[in-house]
């Protein structure tokens, strides 16, 4: 190409093309993310560079100078994966209600019906693990793929937007949810809901290696096995290709033929499913109790990731990693260097915003190339 010169410059090339931009345009949203979490940190005082590696330490990824009992870096690193689980799961529900154009920004209400109800249903049962971890997944299954569906149909056959129903789904779930909550299921010390039995969670506690209390966070396999059938679903399948036809261009779909309600219905049961499977691995894995009307934050969190992850199953999973080591180290930055941990949040913001430009960074340096380009040809 005429244009790549010190005019446009290899920077602007690696934005652009094709075979680059999908890995490109992220790391430079992290490298600007990391740039205003630095100034952020040096306004108050403290060392970006402390803080870092606090984040890292506080997810297993760096070695703490001291841990308490039962702890080292294997067990901070499991708790990390526990978390990850239900971060990933939702990405990949926002990933596919992208792909067909939706914005399903339900996914909160979608964890909180699927987890309260596995917990109701299931939670409190006396069935030992091998039958109540299975039964666990196809309630989150069920629930987060109706709720989805529901979406989808409402969508399809009476035009309502899905951000408007999935908004007032999330208003819904909440309050229904707290009122059971705390009418039959609240610890009456905490008043949040009781704990479910061991035998439920998509955790395994009782385990002992030495000295060592690790917890074997069941949600991980499932967050992976989901990873790998949604890119299968994505780029293998007629289904796929058919959600992709309607997102990127609903009339040209229909016009090819798709039959655009069904796949409308479908992205968002799908959706839904995942955003279930979110709810249970993290109230029923990563927790072990759900508190009265309040949705998770990482729901919405999910946003950032798929965004930051190009709307690409791979691509989320890094992102999520990323995203979860900002959250889960916040804890121990706070308390390493004293800075509020709040800050991840802050963090996670700034993903978002930088994410957001996604589209028009990439029409930028497109235009950087060509302008030398054009000039060459006069």
């Amino acid at each position: 190409m005429k244009g790549k010169d010190s005019k446009g410059g290899v920077f602007w090339h690696f934005l652009a093309d094709d075979r680059t931009t999908q890995a490109a345009v992220p790391l430079f949203f992290v490298f600007l993310t990391l740039i205003a979490a630095s100034v952020l940190l040096f306004i108050l005082g403290k060392n970006p560079f402390s803080a870092f590696a606090s984040f890292l330490q506080g997810s297993g990824f760096m070695m703490r100078p001291s841990y308490a009992g039962g702890q080292n870096m294997l067990t901070d690193f499991l708790s990390f994966l526990g978390i990850l689980a239900p971060m990933l799961l939702a990405a990949l529900a926002m990933v596919v209600s992208l792909k067909a154009g939706m914005f399903n920004i339900g996914i909160a209400g979608q964890m909180l019906a699927s987890g309260f109800l596995a917990m109701a249903l299931v939670g409190y049962s006396p069935l030992p693990g091998l039958a109540a971890r299975p039964l666990v997944i196809l309630v989150g299954i069920a629930a987060g793929g109706i709720m989805g569906g529901l979406v989808g149909l409402l969508k399809y056959r009476f035009n309502i937007h899905e951000v408007v129903s999935t908004i007032m789904l999330n208003y819904i779930t909440n309050y229904v949810a707290g009122f059971y909550i705390n009418t039959y299921f609240a610890d009456i010390v905490t008043r949040s809901s009781r704990v479910c039995s061991p035998a439920s969670r998509l955790t395994i506690t009782e385990l002992s290696l030495g000295r060592l209390r690790p917890t074997i966070p069941l949600g991980i396999l499932i967050a992976i096995a989901a990873v790998l059938i949604i890119r299968f679903l994505l780029e293998r399948t007629t289904v796929g290709f058919e959600l992709k036809a309607v997102g990127m261009n609903r009339d040209a779909a229909q016009y090819a033929g798709i039959r655009e309600g069904r796949i409308i219905v479908l992205a968002m049961a799908i959706s839904g499913i995942l955003g279930g499977l979110a709810g249970v691995t993290y109230y029923l894995g990563y927790y072990n109790n759900i508190v009265p009307k309040t949705l998770a934050s990482l729901g919405y969190d999910a946003i950032a990731v798929s965004l930051l992850g190009n709307s690409n199953p791979v691509g989320a999973v890094f992102a999520s990693v990323l995203v979860t080591i900002f959250q889960k180290g916040s804890v121990y930055m706070s308390s390493r260097i004293k800075a509020p941990p709040e800050i991840a949040q802050v963090i996670t913001g700034f993903l978002l915003l930088f994410s957001a430009c996604a589209v028009y960074i990439r029409w930028y340096a497109r235009s950087r190339i060509a302008r030398p380009a054009a000039g060459e040809k006069h």
